[in-house]
């Protein structure tokens, strides 16, 4: 019994094996993966001539038309040979408050157009550092306050993607940069926008989010950020929710930040006041603050359904009792009247 099993469990295997195969024949061929982060990696430092010397970002005071030499650092941190394209472009604030750059498609227009090197490509091994030169030239005509680029080293290369196309996929490493052109200083920052938002409990007393959808403005020359409160108050700025504090991004010259933030445990109140309040600093000290406020109807409906509802039950009781009450003495003067009546038909 045992030697006739052993044929028939070898020969369901070869099936299977067959069966795979063929199914292997008919199936789409798999998109070629994507390579591992571990073969992209470097790093961009600021540097002098020997290597770098401990600065995380490239900071210059400058006056219009000057002339700076310096240079950058590239370290391939990767295992495999990498081609490094090295320019600067324009940064900006994003609407999350993130630093940001221009894509690469898109030209430099201030302080990256600023930043020139020789547009030659960089080839350097695995562990190996490569010290670039450049030249920053400030325009005759830059005007004053805070200017940003970054100083990018790319990593292009051809890739196929999950539908078979080739697709060009463009890695970039930077190096902020941040300067500040000799002139006159404004430092403002502006609440630009406010939307308030109430939902009402379900719970008779119970209290309820609001919602506040705000946007900040950097209105000045210079690089400002500081600190946002958020305040939910009533009539006389009694508050009814505790307030809220949360960080205000740095913002560029120019750029703004829209952000939204839940307020919980707010009273319903009748009428809601939602504020934004700014505190903006700058590398030169605090700033004056700025506050914007918008309002909303919360009326607690569900306190005021129940209250109506009680009080209809008690108006229902209360001329249900009155008629009761009222019912027995009508009844008597009819009877009164009746009697009376008929005495006189007798006489």
């Amino acid at each position: 019994m045992t030697a006739a099993r052993i044929p028939r469990a070898r020969a369901a295997v070869l099936l299977l094996v067959a069966a795979v195969t063929a199914l292997a024949g008919v199936l789409p061929p798999s998109p070629a993966r994507a390579a591992p982060e571990d073969e992209f990696r470097w790093a961009v430092q600021p540097s002098d001539a020997n290597g770098p010397a401990g600065r995380t970002q490239f900071v210059y005071d400058v006056a219009a038309g000057q002339q700076i030499d310096d240079h950058v650092a590239i370290t391939n941190l990767s295992a495999r040979s990498l081609v490094f394209t090295v320019y600067a472009t324009d940064a900006f604030t994003a609407t999350d408050g993130a630093f940001a750059l221009l894509p690469a498609s898109q030209p430099a227009r201030d302080a990256g157009s600023w930043v020139g090197f020789d547009g030659k490509p960089h080839t350097i091994r695995p562990g190996q550092r490569v010290i670039v030169p450049f030249r920053l030239t400030v325009p005759s005509n830059a005007t004053p306050g805070d200017h940003a680029a970054g100083v990018i080293a790319s990593v292009s290369e051809q890739r196929v993607d999950a539908e078979g196309q080739q697709v060009n996929v463009d890695r970039r490493v930077a190096a902020r940069v941040y300067l500040r052109v000799a002139g006159p200083i404004i430092a403002t920052a502006e609440v630009e926008s406010v939307q308030v938002t109430y939902d009402n409990p379900v719970l008779p007393l119970g209290r309820g989010p609001m919602t506040i959808t705000y946007r900040v403005r950097n209105t000045g020359n210079v690089r400002v950020d500081g600190v946002v409160r958020l305040r939910a108050t009533g009539l006389l700025g009694i508050p009814l929710a505790g307030a809220a504090q949360i960080d205000l991004p740095e913002l560029l010259p120019g750029g703004e930040v829209a952000l939204t933030r839940r307020l919980d445990g707010v009273v319903p109140a009748g009428l809601v006041n939602g504020s934004v309040v700014v505190r903006p600093t700058t590398s030169d000290g605090a700033l004056p603050e700025t506050i914007r406020t918008e309002s909303v109807l919360a009326p607690p409906w569900t306190l005021l359904y129940l209250l109506t509802v009680v009080g209809a039950l008690l108006l229902w009781r209360w001329s249900r009792r009155r008629e009761r009450t009222a019912a027995p003495g009508d009844g008597t003067a009819a009877d009164a009247s009746d009697d009376s009546t008929a005495v006189e038909v007798r006489v």
